[in-house]
């Protein structure tokens, strides 16, 4: 007599990792621990996941930090040509995307702008009223405008007057544009968010020191548009990609998506991911990386001079990884400011600031612990190369 085998009960254990594993295998998909031939500019910016530009300077050198031998002139040209665009998108934010891609990071997080929608509506303006705004803008970005051109012109269409109120944002006190939507008044920042609910839009070329805005079916050549789901979906798995292992807590605060949302993208793909214990951490892989991750190491000691806003600093809710707690406010500053600072093999060993005064680059660097002097010589040739990124042909470095 046989006795049927019962099926077993204990769960299959977890992959397990070590932080140091962590760091290299983010580090190789971020081409932080091999600097990619600048001929790759536009999928470096793809494979970090997006480079955050709200001061275009700090993403030049993010793109420094990734590509060797890079120049300020190929990142400009990458967007004179249109292979990289600027565009709002991952926590309402500025970004450079590749233009190919542009769709996957806009319409990936396109459920934030519908908050924007619910907003509107729940403040007593008819739906009727935010579709013709919506329209309106959408129409008007057939071409690069200005925010007073887009605001003249959605005042035109929709029948009434365009109206001067104080905003302008980063702490300045001035006027900008704004349009009467039903009783609420937008100003063209905000119109342009509500309009991405249901379009995309992106930055075109800058008129003196006033930034155009257009529809990206109207700019990008080959425009190819995604529904939001599949949007979704693939960009949680370039999210993974770039930076797991990771929670689906941390793809809702890299994103701005909400938890529930994030969970909810999480649970479609959960197929195609798999559970990582990382020094008692338990996060996620996609399937395909977890050998990858298992058998990454790095020589070291690696050092980079990241600059503010950098994406590696901004992918993840806990940041013990990065920075012990007592460092971390030097990093992550009020007013959410992220600070420069110099990683050695991951993780964050100081902070720096530049000044150029003639032709000369002036770099300070605050320590956190004193630095052996295989790391201070790493980072005088670091700085040594952003010199000659930034085109001056001496370059002083003060460490303290």
């Amino acid at each position: 007599m046989t006795t049927a085998r019962q099926p077993s009960t204990r769960q299959p254990l977890l992959t397990s990792v070590t932080w140091k594993q962590v760091a290299a295998f983010r580090l190789s998909r971020q081409h932080l621990l091999e600097r990619a031939p600048a001929q790759s500019l536009a999928s470096v910016v793809y494979d970090m996941a997006g480079a955050q530009a709200q001061l275009l300077s700090a993403a030049q050198i993010s793109l420094w930090s990734r590509v060797r031998d890079l120049q300020i002139a190929q990142v400009e040209e990458a967007i004179h040509e249109r292979l990289l665009v600027k565009a709002t998108c991952m926590r309402k934010t500025l970004f450079l995307i590749p233009s190919e891609h542009l769709a996957l990071f806009v319409r990936g997080t396109a459920r934030r702008a519908e908050k924007e929608v619910r907003w509107a509506l729940g403040k007593g303006v008819p739906e009727r009223v935010v579709d013709a705004a919506i329209d309106a803008a959408l129409g008007a970005l057939d071409q690069p405008l200005t925010r007073p051109q887009i605001a003249e012109r959605v005042s035109r269409v929709l029948g009434v007057q365009t109206q001067a109120i104080p905003g302008g944002g980063w702490g300045r006190r001035s006027h900008v544009a704004a349009v009467p939507v039903g009783p609420l008044m937008y100003p063209v920042v905000d119109l342009l968010h509500l309009a991405s609910a249901r379009g995309v839009i992106c930055y075109g070329p800058t008129r003196g020191k006033e930034p155009t805005f257009v529809r990206a079916d109207a700019w990008i050549p080959g425009w190819q548009d995604l529904p939001v789901e599949q949007a979704e979906d693939l960009l949680l798995r370039r999210y993974l990609r770039s930076y797991g292992p990771a929670t689906a807590a941390d793809f809702s605060m890299w994103s701005g998506i909400s938890l529930t949302e994030a969970r909810r993208i999480w649970a479609r793909g959960e197929a195609g991911i798999v559970p990582v214990d990382v020094a008692g951490w338990t996060a996620a892989i996609l399937r395909e990386d977890r050998d990858e991750l298992t058998q990454a190491a790095s020589a070291g000691p690696l050092v980079r001079l990241l600059p503010y806003f950098d994406s590696y600093l901004l992918s993840h809710r806990q940041r013990e990884h990065l920075a012990a707690a007592e460092y971390q406010p030097k990093i992550y500053c009020p007013q959410g400011w992220v600070s420069p600072v110099v990683l050695v093999d991951g993780r964050a060993a100081a902070v720096w600031t530049h000044t150029r005064q003639g032709d000369r680059l002036d770099i300070h660097v605050s320590q956190f612990d004193a630095l052996p002097q295989r790391i201070r010589a790493g980072i005088r040739e670091e700085a040594r190369d952003l010199a000659r990124f930034l085109g001056s042909p001496n370059v002083d470095v003060q460490m303290d």
